[in-house]
């Protein structure tokens, strides 16, 4: 008998059952009825402070994670993330780009790479090892394949994605989210992100 595929699911919205929080329940939804363990994580309610450009976690070779020298909730997030099998990673568009929550998280995955210094670029840790699966979630108020044209938030989830070793098995992106103060997920975004939740098994 198989084990349950772990699965991170990392939000990186600021609003309480917002579009990206409902499209992310159905992903959840989705997956745990297939059997799959599925851990959330809101980045609204972690306590993760901004990088210090210091480099210290990227000085240290091999294929695990530098130790970052700050002590807050970004430790333990990495350690989820080595944990998991799969990853849903969502955030809206704010300013034409993911959230500023987000954005901080990312930065914060500069432990993936190896930077020792007088190297020209950084290497990224997870580059050889076998790929995990991701699937990634937006929204924008612009018509969504304009969205994904137009701004970078898909660009970065999915730089997020490969710098944790995942690449995207598929991506969703909400459009025309900014027409009413409290907006339902469209019937058929909803079927779609059950559609693709099937490729991370």
């Amino acid at each position: 008998m198989t084990a349950p595929i772990n699965v991170l699911a990392i939000n990186g919205s600021y609003r309480d059952d917002g579009i990206t929080d409902q499209a992310l329940a159905v992903a959840v939804d989705t997956l745990q009825s297939a059997g799959a363990d599925v851990e959330i994580i809101l980045l609204r309610e972690q306590h993760i402070e901004f990088c210090l450009n210091c480099r210290a976690c990227t000085q240290e070779p091999g294929d695990a994670p530098g130790r970052c020298v700050l002590d807050d909730g970004m430790r333990g997030l990495v350690e989820r993330i080595e944990r998991a099998d799969a990853f849903v990673i969502a955030a809206p568009t704010n300013f034409g780009s993911v959230t500023a929550v987000f954005k901080r998280f990312m930065e914060r995955l500069i432990v993936y790479a190896y930077w020792p210094w007088g190297m020209h670029g950084p290497k990224m840790r997870k580059a050889d090892a076998p790929k995990k699966k991701a699937l990634l979630i937006s929204s924008c108020a612009a018509p969504g394949f304009m969205g994904r044209l137009l701004y970078s938030t898909p660009k970065q989830l999915k730089m997020a994605a490969q710098t944790m070793g995942a690449e995207p098995v598929g991506m969703i992106t909400t459009g025309l989210i900014s027409q009413e103060s409290e907006v339902k997920l469209p019937d058929k975004t909803r079927q779609r992100v059950k559609k693709l939740v099937a490729r991370l098994a």
